[in-house]
């Protein structure tokens, strides 16, 4: 009798540990449950779903990428930005292809055609500044919505950020940037009397230390200049922001703006002074040698972008960094520029293409390219600059402690028109073949009558919507 009960008493409790083993597991499983429901919710929709196509195998959606830049540029750019993100969104692989801009220009005949026809890209990188001139013609995606919802605006450069909007409406993140600065030959200065550690301040400084540097040979023909002022990045866009002038105020372009006229009258000043033709053998010469003007070692003076670092390594002469010279000598002065992802009109992927825009020129991708390598490459976030110590990176820091304050050229539906026909004005007056103040005086009148035909098109494709017309 008391074996039965023991028995039944081992029964018993076996029983009821198995019903609380299966009311623990029960338990667990709930808070499993809400657990992983609670992590999932702690996701991005694009990381859910990224996640969700995964789980359930399906094939991962196929973006096209198209971009300006030969070179090496494709796989470096693969292997350092897009290999990360498709490891981060394995919902998504990424086929890059190389579009070559048209006429040596900064856009592309090709892309435009591309969206015209309903075969654009789900992705392409456009020069920042004719963003707004795309925009305008009806060539890219609205990216309003998702910069609001995933609070992008916020951590690009101030001054960079309008390069990109067109009618309060976002069309592009931007990439990398770029300043210019003054590169000046030490050894050339010193071979001439000059002080190789005080560069010039002032436009006035400059002219006579250039003076002390042109050497001709007994042809006459130049072996070495002091500085020539539409050479390299000498564009009219920088001596006319160097002289105190602006190219556009209150909406209204203004390229005839008096000290911009005086850059100009400044700039046709070196062409009669020094011979014109003769710099332009000079020049010829060198560009033949397959060599920068200012790594020749023959230059004293040149204004250059940052990217010129990555070639200045194995030059045989001493040289420094220091801002362009102004007329005054009282500020600092730059201009910027660089590249943008944006979403050619008609897109097949958009939700697709949102994330790799925002991955490859956010923080994330920002990170990943300027950090690569030893480059002097920079990023439109300024965050990412410092994070990565490039403020302070040896002759690097010169150009990126200028950006908080560059200047970035009129953002207008005729940006690139006008960069165009104001590099066409340059020409005439170096070849002494127009008066400055009539040459810019009659490209203001040409702008303001292609603004007014733009805008009048643009109205009219407005009313009058028409699907895949530019």
């Amino acid at each position: 009798m008391k074996m039965f009960l023991s028995h039944k008493k081992l029964v018993s409790f076996m029983l009821v540990l198995m019903i609380i083993v299966i009311m623990l597991s029960s338990t667990l499983f709930i808070k499993g449950t809400r657990l992983s429901s609670e992590a999932i919710s702690g996701l991005t929709d694009s990381q859910r779903d990224s996640q969700s196509n995964v789980k359930h195998g399906s094939a991962p959606v196929t973006i096209s990428f198209w971009f300006p830049w030969g070179g090496g540029f494709q796989q470096e750019f693969h292997d350092t930005v897009v290999v990360p993100f498709e490891k981060a969104n394995p919902d998504i692989k990424v086929k890059m292809r190389f579009v070559e801009n048209s006429d040596n220009s900064q856009a592309s005949d090709k892309l435009l055609t591309a969206i015209a026809g309903g075969r654009a890209p789900d992705v392409a990188m456009i020069d920042r500044f004719l963003v707004s001139q795309w925009a305008a013609m009806g060539a890219l995606e609205d990216l309003s919505s998702d910069v609001i919802r995933d609070d992008m605006a916020g951590i690009y450069y101030r001054n960079i950020w309008p390069e990109t909007q067109y009618n309060n409406k976002t069309f592009a993140l931007p990439w990398n940037v770029d300043s210019r600065a003054m590169l000046y030959n030490k050894t050339l200065m010193e071979e001439a009397g000059l002080d190789p550690n005080k560069p010039p301040t002032t436009i006035a400084e400059l002219d006579a230390m250039a003076e002390k540097m042109f050497i001709q040979n007994k042809k006459g023909n130049y072996e070495q200049v002091g500085f020539v002022p539409w050479m390299a990045q000498g564009f009219l866009y920088a001596h006319g922001w160097n002289f105190g002038g602006q190219w556009e105020k209150n909406g209204e372009l203004t390229p005839s703006d008096p000290e911009n006229i005086k850059a100009l009258e400044w700039m046709q000043g070196y062409a009669k002074k020094y011979d014109a033709k003769k710099l332009a053998s000079f020049s010829d010469a060198i560009r033949q040698s397959g060599a920068n003007p200012f790594t020749s070692g023959k230059v004293g003076f040149i204004y250059e972008g940052n990217w010129l670092l990555n070639d200045m390594d194995d030059v045989n002469f001493e040289w420094g960094i220091a801002p362009m010279p102004t007329e005054r000598g009282d500020q600092a002065v730059t201009w910027a520029g660089g590249w943008s992802f944006a979403m050619p009109k008609g897109a097949k992927h958009k939700e697709q293409a949102w994330r790799f825009i925002k991955y490859a020129a956010g923080k994330e991708g920002g990170f990943l390219w300027a950090g690569r390598g030893q480059t002097y490459d920079l990023s439109s976030i300024p965050d990412v600059n410092k994070q990565l110590g490039l403020d302070k990176k040896k002759n690097l820091e010169v150009f990126v402690n200028l950006l908080e304050h560059a200047y970035i050229r009129p953002v207008s539906p005729i940006g690139g028109y006008m960069w165009e026909e104001l590099y066409l004005v340059q020409k005439l007056a170096v070849n002494l073949q127009g008066e400055p103040k009539a040459l810019l005086s009659e490209l203001k009148r040409r702008l303001d009558a292609h603004l007014i035909e733009v805008k009048s098109e643009e109205r009219s494709k407005t009313e009058h919507p028409e699907p895949n017309t530019l």
